[in-house]
Protein backbone atom coordinates (compact mmCIF):
# COMPACT_ATOMS: atom_id res chain seq x y z
CA UNK A 1 0.00 0.00 0.00
CA UNK A 2 2.43 3.04 1.36
CA UNK A 3 5.58 3.20 3.36
CA UNK A 4 2.93 4.03 6.19
CA UNK A 5 0.82 0.81 6.13
CA UNK A 6 2.22 -2.39 4.58
CA UNK A 7 0.20 -5.25 3.59
CA UNK A 8 1.54 -8.48 2.58
CA UNK A 9 0.03 -12.18 2.15
CA UNK A 10 1.31 -15.58 4.25
CA UNK A 11 -1.03 -18.04 1.82
CA UNK A 12 -4.61 -17.48 3.00
CA UNK A 13 -3.86 -15.03 5.61
CA UNK A 14 -2.97 -11.15 5.10
CA UNK A 15 -1.20 -9.28 7.38
CA UNK A 16 -1.94 -5.31 7.83
CA UNK A 17 0.95 -3.28 9.27
CA UNK A 18 0.78 0.63 10.89
CA UNK A 19 3.95 1.34 10.36
CA UNK A 20 4.86 4.60 12.00
CA UNK A 21 7.07 3.19 15.06
CA UNK A 22 8.79 6.70 15.41
CA UNK A 23 5.29 8.04 16.09
CA UNK A 24 3.98 5.25 17.71
CA UNK A 25 1.83 4.05 14.85
CA UNK A 26 -0.66 7.29 15.16
CA UNK A 27 -2.91 7.08 12.28
CA UNK A 28 -3.20 9.62 9.64
CA UNK A 29 -6.45 9.87 7.73
CA UNK A 30 -4.57 8.41 4.68
CA UNK A 31 -3.64 5.12 6.75
CA UNK A 32 -7.66 5.25 7.85
CA UNK A 33 -8.79 4.93 4.40
CA UNK A 34 -6.13 2.21 3.12
CA UNK A 35 -7.24 -0.06 6.01
CA UNK A 36 -10.40 0.65 4.78
CA UNK A 37 -10.01 -0.28 1.01
CA UNK A 38 -7.81 -3.26 2.37
CA UNK A 39 -10.91 -4.70 4.01
CA UNK A 40 -13.35 -4.19 1.18
CA UNK A 41 -11.38 -5.32 -1.46
CA UNK A 42 -10.21 -8.37 0.30
CA UNK A 43 -14.51 -9.09 1.03
CA UNK A 44 -14.74 -8.41 -2.73
CA UNK A 45 -11.87 -10.91 -4.10
CA UNK A 46 -11.67 -13.69 -1.30
CA UNK A 47 -7.59 -13.75 -2.02
CA UNK A 48 -6.82 -14.31 1.84
CA UNK A 49 -9.59 -16.18 4.24
CA UNK A 50 -8.20 -13.92 7.56
CA UNK A 51 -6.86 -10.39 7.93
CA UNK A 52 -4.66 -9.53 11.02
CA UNK A 53 -4.07 -6.16 12.03
CA UNK A 54 -0.44 -4.75 13.72
CA UNK A 55 1.73 -2.17 14.40
CA UNK A 56 5.11 -2.01 13.82
CA UNK A 57 7.44 -2.41 16.62
CA UNK A 58 6.97 -3.59 20.10
CA UNK A 59 5.94 -0.26 21.24
CA UNK A 60 2.75 0.54 19.82
CA UNK A 61 -0.08 -1.10 18.02
CA UNK A 62 -1.62 2.01 17.45
CA UNK A 63 -1.75 5.78 19.26
CA UNK A 64 -4.75 7.27 17.86
CA UNK A 65 -4.91 9.71 15.71
CA UNK A 66 -1.92 11.95 14.10
CA UNK A 67 -3.30 15.11 16.37
CA UNK A 68 -1.56 17.00 13.12
CA UNK A 69 -4.76 15.75 11.10
CA UNK A 70 -6.86 18.00 13.67
CA UNK A 71 -5.40 21.25 13.33
CA UNK A 72 -7.60 22.43 10.57
CA UNK A 73 -10.81 22.14 12.94
CA UNK A 74 -12.61 25.24 13.30
CA UNK A 75 -15.28 23.89 15.12
CA UNK A 76 -18.20 21.59 16.01
CA UNK A 77 -19.28 20.61 12.68
CA UNK A 78 -15.26 19.47 11.95
CA UNK A 79 -16.05 16.74 14.84
CA UNK A 80 -19.06 15.32 12.91
CA UNK A 81 -17.57 15.20 9.78
CA UNK A 82 -14.64 13.35 11.31
CA UNK A 83 -16.67 10.88 13.25
CA UNK A 84 -18.58 10.24 10.14
CA UNK A 85 -14.85 9.62 8.52
CA UNK A 86 -14.00 7.26 11.55
CA UNK A 87 -17.96 5.17 11.53
CA UNK A 88 -17.03 4.76 7.81
CA UNK A 89 -13.94 3.46 8.04
CA UNK A 90 -14.69 1.07 11.04
CA UNK A 91 -17.74 -0.08 9.49
CA UNK A 92 -15.81 -1.15 6.64
CA UNK A 93 -13.63 -3.09 8.62
CA UNK A 94 -16.64 -4.40 10.81
CA UNK A 95 -18.10 -5.64 7.71
CA UNK A 96 -15.23 -6.94 6.11
CA UNK A 97 -16.68 -10.92 4.86
CA UNK A 98 -13.21 -12.42 6.30
CA UNK A 99 -12.06 -12.89 9.90
CA UNK A 100 -9.88 -9.80 11.54
CA UNK A 101 -7.78 -10.42 14.18
CA UNK A 102 -6.14 -7.45 16.16
CA UNK A 103 -2.60 -8.17 17.30
CA UNK A 104 -1.93 -5.66 20.02
CA UNK A 105 1.13 -4.61 21.59
CA UNK A 106 2.11 -1.47 23.49
CA UNK A 107 -0.21 1.51 23.05
CA UNK A 108 -3.54 0.75 21.69
CA UNK A 109 -5.57 4.06 21.89
CA UNK A 110 -8.06 6.26 20.32
CA UNK A 111 -7.97 5.50 16.58
CA UNK A 112 -5.97 2.38 17.53
CA UNK A 113 -8.24 1.36 20.02
CA UNK A 114 -11.25 1.53 18.35
CA UNK A 115 -9.96 -0.54 15.25
CA UNK A 116 -8.78 -3.00 17.85
CA UNK A 117 -12.69 -3.09 19.49
CA UNK A 118 -13.94 -3.52 15.41
CA UNK A 119 -12.21 -6.35 15.06
CA UNK A 120 -13.22 -10.12 15.43
CA UNK A 121 -10.70 -11.34 17.54
CA UNK A 122 -8.09 -9.15 19.44
CA UNK A 123 -4.38 -10.49 20.89
CA UNK A 124 -2.07 -8.85 23.12
CA UNK A 125 1.22 -9.09 24.40
CA UNK A 126 2.12 -8.15 28.15
CA UNK A 127 2.96 -4.61 27.01
CA UNK A 128 -0.46 -4.05 25.36
CA UNK A 129 -2.45 -0.78 26.86
CA UNK A 130 -5.57 -0.31 25.83
CA UNK A 131 -7.82 2.92 26.28
CA UNK A 132 -9.25 6.65 25.24
CA UNK A 133 -7.29 8.76 27.35
CA UNK A 134 -9.64 11.63 25.78
CA UNK A 135 -10.69 13.24 29.18
CA UNK A 136 -7.37 13.86 29.66
CA UNK A 137 -5.60 14.79 26.47
CA UNK A 138 -7.65 16.27 23.61
CA UNK A 139 -11.42 16.89 25.45
CA UNK A 140 -13.15 15.56 22.31
CA UNK A 141 -15.94 12.65 22.01
CA UNK A 142 -16.65 9.51 20.78
CA UNK A 143 -18.86 8.52 18.11
CA UNK A 144 -22.06 6.76 19.09
CA UNK A 145 -21.52 3.99 16.99
CA UNK A 146 -18.24 3.76 19.15
CA UNK A 147 -19.52 4.31 22.66
CA UNK A 148 -21.92 1.11 21.98
CA UNK A 149 -19.08 -0.56 20.57
CA UNK A 150 -16.93 -0.71 23.73
CA UNK A 151 -20.15 -0.97 26.12
CA UNK A 152 -20.94 -4.57 24.20
CA UNK A 153 -17.29 -5.17 24.83
CA UNK A 154 -16.82 -4.74 28.66
CA UNK A 155 -19.88 -3.07 29.92
CA UNK A 156 -20.74 0.75 30.05
CA UNK A 157 -19.28 1.12 33.90
CA UNK A 158 -15.98 0.16 32.55
CA UNK A 159 -16.19 2.35 29.45
CA UNK A 160 -16.97 5.23 32.24
CA UNK A 161 -14.19 4.15 34.02
CA UNK A 162 -12.14 4.04 31.01
CA UNK A 163 -12.77 7.35 29.82
CA UNK A 164 -13.56 9.52 33.28
CA UNK A 165 -10.17 8.27 34.43
CA UNK A 166 -8.36 8.47 31.48
CA UNK A 167 -6.85 4.88 32.74
CA UNK A 168 -5.70 2.36 29.91
CA UNK A 169 -6.48 -0.96 30.76
CA UNK A 170 -3.33 -3.00 30.86
CA UNK A 171 -3.46 -6.50 28.91
CA UNK A 172 -4.35 -8.98 32.34
CA UNK A 173 -7.46 -6.64 32.77
CA UNK A 174 -8.36 -6.60 29.28
CA UNK A 175 -7.87 -10.51 29.23
CA UNK A 176 -10.26 -10.51 32.62
CA UNK A 177 -12.92 -8.71 31.37
CA UNK A 178 -13.10 -10.59 28.27
CA UNK A 179 -11.68 -7.65 25.72
CA UNK A 180 -8.68 -9.71 24.53
CA UNK A 181 -8.85 -13.46 24.38
CA UNK A 182 -5.30 -14.62 25.06
CA UNK A 183 -1.90 -12.80 26.21
CA UNK A 184 1.29 -13.64 25.02
CA UNK A 185 4.59 -13.04 26.20
CA UNK A 186 6.13 -10.03 23.96
CA UNK A 187 5.23 -9.34 19.75
CA UNK A 188 7.43 -11.83 18.68
CA UNK A 189 5.01 -15.06 20.20
CA UNK A 190 1.97 -12.68 19.80
CA UNK A 191 2.79 -12.66 16.19
CA UNK A 192 3.67 -16.10 16.03
CA UNK A 193 0.17 -17.11 18.11
CA UNK A 194 -1.70 -14.97 15.93
CA UNK A 195 -0.76 -16.50 12.63
CA UNK A 196 -1.93 -19.72 14.14
CA UNK A 197 -5.13 -18.77 15.28
CA UNK A 198 -5.90 -16.67 11.37
CA UNK A 199 -4.94 -20.12 9.86
CA UNK A 200 -7.24 -21.68 12.28
CA UNK A 201 -9.79 -19.60 11.50
CA UNK A 202 -8.83 -19.62 7.49
CA UNK A 203 -9.46 -22.77 7.85
CA UNK A 204 -13.40 -23.44 9.49
CA UNK A 205 -16.58 -23.03 6.69
CA UNK A 206 -16.78 -19.30 5.57
CA UNK A 207 -20.01 -18.74 5.52
CA UNK A 208 -20.55 -19.53 9.15
CA UNK A 209 -18.35 -17.19 9.80
CA UNK A 210 -19.93 -14.36 7.63
CA UNK A 211 -23.19 -14.62 8.84
CA UNK A 212 -22.19 -14.34 12.42
CA UNK A 213 -20.38 -11.13 11.86
CA UNK A 214 -23.18 -9.90 10.40
CA UNK A 215 -25.69 -10.92 12.55
CA UNK A 216 -23.68 -9.52 15.86
CA UNK A 217 -23.19 -6.35 13.72
CA UNK A 218 -26.63 -5.76 12.89
CA UNK A 219 -27.83 -6.60 16.59
CA UNK A 220 -25.28 -4.04 18.10
CA UNK A 221 -26.05 -1.44 15.22
CA UNK A 222 -29.80 -1.51 16.24
CA UNK A 223 -28.46 -0.32 19.85
CA UNK A 224 -26.31 2.24 18.27
CA UNK A 225 -28.95 3.68 16.02
CA UNK A 226 -29.38 6.93 18.07
CA UNK A 227 -27.56 9.97 16.71
CA UNK A 228 -25.50 12.45 19.38
CA UNK A 229 -24.55 14.93 16.50
CA UNK A 230 -25.66 17.45 19.30
CA UNK A 231 -22.97 16.19 21.93
CA UNK A 232 -19.87 15.41 19.15
CA UNK A 233 -20.44 19.25 18.53
CA UNK A 234 -20.78 20.48 21.85
CA UNK A 235 -17.55 18.77 22.12
CA UNK A 236 -15.19 19.48 19.30
CA UNK A 237 -16.43 23.08 19.21
CA UNK A 238 -15.41 23.61 22.82
CA UNK A 239 -12.67 26.10 23.50
CA UNK A 240 -11.49 23.03 25.26
CA UNK A 241 -10.52 20.83 22.61
CA UNK A 242 -8.59 23.69 21.05
CA UNK A 243 -7.02 24.39 24.27
CA UNK A 244 -6.55 20.53 24.76
CA UNK A 245 -5.04 20.54 21.00
CA UNK A 246 -2.69 22.90 21.84
CA UNK A 247 -1.36 22.03 25.24
CA UNK A 248 -0.95 18.41 23.92
CA UNK A 249 1.67 20.15 20.52
CA UNK A 250 3.14 22.51 23.51
CA UNK A 251 4.02 19.01 25.94
CA UNK A 252 1.94 20.88 29.03
CA UNK A 253 -1.48 19.71 31.08
CA UNK A 254 -4.16 21.45 29.80
CA UNK A 255 -6.30 24.20 31.22
CA UNK A 256 -10.00 23.15 31.07
CA UNK A 257 -12.60 25.89 31.72
CA UNK A 258 -15.83 23.70 30.32
CA UNK A 259 -16.27 25.68 27.27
Amino acid sequence: MTAELLYETRGDVGWITFNRPQARNALTFAMYEGLAEICIRVGKTRDVKALVVTGAGDKAFAAGTDIAQFKSFEGGEDGIGYERKMDRILDAIERCAVPTIAAIAGFCTGGGAAIAAVCDLRLAAASAQFGFPISRTLGNCLSMSNYARLAALIGPQRVKEMIFLAKLMDAPAALAVGLVSEVLPDATSLHARAEEVARTVAGHAPLTLQVTKEALRRLQARIADESIDDLIRLAYGSADFREGMAAFLEKRAPKWTGA
